[in-house]
């Protein structure tokens, strides 16, 4: 595993996000299925991913649990642990801290965040006074490195930047929000003050281990061997600030195919980019929606309608057509069923106008069955 240094150590390049781990059923209350994470955990410890992600709110603390039941039969030393203080869903930073300590059965965490720092809530981060706590416990040894995520602009992720020398911070970096999402601008404000950065999102929900067929033909053709996700990680490769790179991986098969990517340092070169922008220029002309189904949309709907799904399923059509659609006109609770409230607008790190799409949904008629 490739490893970069981060201070006075090495951390792996790859590291294990715990928010899309494999579950017994479906739905968003489906449990963790602990035999097959674990088989996830075990390769990747086996193969020198030594950085592990989770926060206080995926699925529902379930995840902060896994692997506080895990990850104890390795070496403390061997792994560090990253998690994340959610203002939104528990503004009692002191107690959250207590209980994620237990929950992740640790005297101590490794790499701490404040959670999903978005324009409607950065105020709101820096005023509560859970930094200072955060710097506190830091002093204290129960925090080696305080970090931020963000999914805020460019203006106000220069704020919450320039609040103190943060250790580290995770932004939502790939070569598609490059541009779509200014990350671009995102990635120069941090580096400019030193940050390393976690990359998450690094293939959007999983949107870019596959673009279109024409798009992923002219990538194929170029490197039969390589997955179309491996170039999006060959492409964050060539930022020298990227320190680790998030994946959720929901199954061996993807970690199989991570841990071969990140074996050693293999950047893009300047032609395999410009042909990745090419592919990337195809699958834009096709491309609507940019949910990362991050899921944040959905615990306020009052409708309880599984919004990722339909947001999946709206790509789906906008590519085919109503056809496309599918299980989604079936949806109970589906589009039908929005209110309009735009409470889910409101969190959505993506910005998407999710009623407007709902209500245009909600209009379509599947055309008769030949």
């Amino acid at each position: 595993m490739y490893c970069k240094s981060f201070k006075d150590e090495k951390l792996s390049c790859l590291g294990m996000g715990n928010m899309r781990l494999p579950t017994i059923g479906e739905g968003r209350d489906a449990p963790i299925d602990y035999e097959k994470s674990a088989e996830i955990i075990d390769y990747a410890m086996k193969n020198g991913i030594n950085y592990y992600d989770t926060a206080y709110v995926y699925f529902n603390g379930g995840s902060e649990k896994f692997l506080g039941t895990v990850m104890p039969k390795y070496p403390r030393d061997s792994y560090n642990l990253a998690t994340k203080f959610n203002l939104g869903a528990n503004p009692d930073y002191k107690a959250v801290f207590a209980e994620q300590l237990e929950r992740l059965n640790t005297d101590h965490i490794d790499f701490y965040l404040l959670h999903a720092i978005m324009d409607n809530n950065a105020d709101g981060y820096l005023e509560s006074g859970c930094i200072d706590y955060f710097l506190q416990m830091k002093a204290e040894g129960k925090i080696r490195y305080l970090g931020f995520s963000s999914h805020a602009s460019v203006a106000v992720l220069e704020k919450v930047a320039s609040h103190h020398q943060w250790d580290f911070a995770q932004i939502q970096l790939n070569y598609l929000d490059w541009t779509l999402q200014d990350a671009k601008g995102q990635y120069e404000v941090l580096t400019s003050r030193n940050i390393p950065i976690v990359v998450m999102e690094p293939v959007r929900g999983g949107r870019l281990a596959s673009l279109s067929p024409k798009a992923d033909e002219l990538l194929k053709s170029a490197q039969p061997d390589w997955s179309i996700a491996s170039w999006a990680f060959r492409w964050l490769m060539r930022l020298d600030n990227v320190q680790v790179v998030l994946s959720g991986m929901s199954n061996l098969e993807q970690i199989v195919d991570n841990v071969n990517t990140f074996t050693e340092y293999q950047p893009l070169t300047d032609e395999q980019a410009a042909l990745l922008e090419e592919a990337c220029e195809i699958f834009r002309t096709e491309f609507t929606v940019p949910c990362t189904a991050c899921r944040y949309c959905t615990d306020g709907c009052p409708a309880g309608i599984e919004i990722p799904d339909v947001m999946s399923g709206y790509n789906k059509y906008k590519l085919d057509g109503p056809m496309g659609l599918g299980a989604i006109m079936g949806m109970e609770p589906g589009p039908k069923d929005c209110v309009g409230c735009q409470a889910c607008e409101a969190v959505c790190p993506q910005g998407i106008k999710i009623a407007s799409i709902m209500a245009e949904l909600a209009e379509v008629k599947m055309p008769p069955r030949p």
